[in-house]
């Protein structure tokens, strides 16, 4: 299997979330679940929602709309995190993550981001973006 740029970036965003996070949700992971299975092998329990069906083995799954979004499929998180979501999703992730109460991390493809980026995080190479940091977060 050859192993190319963008499941490494996957990974490190996978690693970042496990190692500080307990449950976590993915949003619009399409069928590839290469950052959720990595949080879960380090320890965070994850989910997954997209808005089309999508394929997940054995992480769990949820279609919904971000847009308007079922909240009881995020309640209990401690972040919602998005790998290369189009922009016009930040807006409501941050009011989704503010209504839920947990941190919100994107990695956005190149230079797009939504106005200023919110807090720019270095994570192993990657750089996410932490638009909303609910206030119970110690990292």
């Amino acid at each position: 299997m050859t192993d190319g740029p963008i499941k490494q970036i996957e990974r490190t965003v996978g690693a970042y979330v496990g190692a500080r996070y307990r449950s976590a949700v993915e949003v619009g992971c399409g069928s590839n679940t290469t950052a959720a299975e990595t949080a879960r092998a380090a320890g965070c329990r994850v989910r997954a929602v997209d808005i089309r069906p999508c394929e997940t083995g054995e992480i769990p799954f949820a279609r919904d709309d971000v847009f308007a979004p079922d909240l009881a499929l995020y309640r209990g998180a401690d972040v919602i995190y998005a790998v290369r979501p189009g922009v016009e999703m930040v807006p409501p992730l941050i009011a989704l993550a503010r209504a839920c109460g947990c941190d919100l991390l994107v990695y956005h493809l190149g230079d797009e981001v939504w106005l200023g980026g919110g807090e720019r995080i270095a994570a192993g190479g990657v750089v996410l973006h932490r638009y909303y940091r609910a206030a119970s977060e110690e990292s």
